[in-house]
């Protein structure tokens, strides 16, 4: 599996409750411009309308060496492939228990692109504060001990 594109922002603004791999409708531009680095996920988020799942807000970046023939959008809504089962399933945890489904990283598996979104409960700003405490007593932790040895 190799990382084109993290949201590291997803872990620490929700508490991620269950994470999903789809697939992800891309024009050629776009996955050359993915493999080349230039993806962004971090401000993006999951919709579903009419029972079809899409990504919002996702920035690729167009490469010089896109076709000028025809108008390249690097912020256009793309399609996400899932089946009806989890796409109505997914429906059902956002509307009955108010999460929200946020794409974590793009990523490669046996070349070909896949995205993981993750159902996501909004974390308040003391949990956060929480997080970043156990982070930081984790590192002092980790120090003293490199030290002892």
């Amino acid at each position: 599996m190799n990382i084109l594109c993290a949201n590291k922002k997803a872990s620490y603004k929700y508490t991620l409750i269950k994470k999903v791999e789809a697939g992800v409708v891309l024009e050629g531009w776009e996955v050359k411009s993915l493999k080349s680095g230039h993806g962004q996920i971090s401000e993006s988020y999951i919709t579903i309308r009419n029972q079809e799942a899409y990504l919002i807000n996702s920035h690729l970046k167009v490469l010089n060496t896109t076709n000028e023939n025809t108008k390249a959008d690097p912020k256009r809504e793309r399609k996400i492939l899932l089946n009806k089962k989890q796409i109505f399933s997914l429906n059902n945890e956002v509307k009955q228990n108010g999460l929200a489904i946020v794409p974590t990283k793009i990523y490669t598996k046996r070349s070909i692109i896949k995205l993981e979104i993750a159902l996501g409960k909004g974390k308040k700003q003391h949990d956060k504060r929480a997080d970043i405490k156990k982070r930081e007593w984790e590192r002092q932790k980790q120090k003293v001990l490199k030290k002892k040895n």
